[in-house]
């Protein structure tokens, strides 16, 4: 049920909430193209902070933000294992940068979005500290309301972060220890969405996005942080993700 693509209708009312929300919107045809769109909207020299994501990973984003010197990357320069900067001074960083990446759980029909955490660490940066926000979001996580939302967090993402978690890391499982939902965007100009025939860009601070007729590997977009995780947000032609996604 939560890992089907969402029906061209429900996207298109989908579009208009949040367009009501106080969301932008755009477009974009192909992975390339979203890169595209991804490098115009982060500008180059740009501070931005990648949450963990396979689908950024995967189309080169988050590399070519972390490693090719043309954006200062929160990552590389005070989470890097080697970095010297002080835990204070890792939590500040990645909490109020100046432009962030990641992704969601659900998101709804009513233009509502749900991200699900066990750390919290990427809550901040989402909720008001990072000045621009981007998520890459499938339409298998767009659903009715909040309570079906709830229900997808509970019901089918969580068991595969739990999975993942205990896979990667040997622990019992994960836990929805916090619980965001964006409800609308009180900032002009500070959330967009980017959407294709193939994906929609959802980025809070700039853009919000969902995938139309994709399907991503349940490993190409980790859940949110629910393992002290993820958070990616991008788009990919059919080829790009393959499977589909939590």
């Amino acid at each position: 049920m939560f890992d089907k693509l969402a029906e061209v209708g429900a996207v298109e009312r989908a579009k208009k909430a949040f367009e009501a929300n106080g969301f932008a919107v755009r477009v974009a045809a192909t992975g390339a193209e979203a890169k595209e769109t991804i490098a115009e909207l982060i500008p180059a020299g740009a501070e931005v902070m990648t949450m963990t994501s396979v689908t950024l990973d995967t189309l080169g984003v988050a590399k070519d933000l972390n490693e090719s010197g043309r954006y200062g990357s929160v990552r590389a320069k005070y989470l890097a294992p080697d970095s010297k900067a002080e835990a204070g001074e890792k939590r500040r960083r990645a909490a109020a940068p100046d432009y962030v990446i990641g992704s969601v759980h659900a998101v709804t029909e009513d233009g509502k979005v749900l991200i699900a955490s066990n750390t919290g660490s990427q809550l901040p940066a989402y909720v008001y500290g990072a000045a621009h926000v981007v998520w890459v979001v499938g339409t298998q996580k767009l659903v009715k309301n909040v309570d079906e939302g709830m229900k997808r967090i509970y019901e089918y993402v969580l068991p595969l972060e739990s999975e993942r978690a205990h896979k990667a890391y040997g622990v019992p499982g994960s836990f929805v220890s916090k619980l965001l939902i964006v409800n609308k965007e009180v900032q002009p100009g500070r959330v967009h969405h980017l959407r294709s025939g193939k994906a929609w860009f959802l980025r809070t601070n700039d853009e919000v996005a969902f995938p139309l007729s994709r399907r991503v590997s349940a490993h190409s977009l980790r859940c949110v942080g629910l393992g002290g995780h993820k958070p990616g947000l991008l788009v990919a032609r059919p080829a790009d993700i393959t499977s589909h996604h939590r």
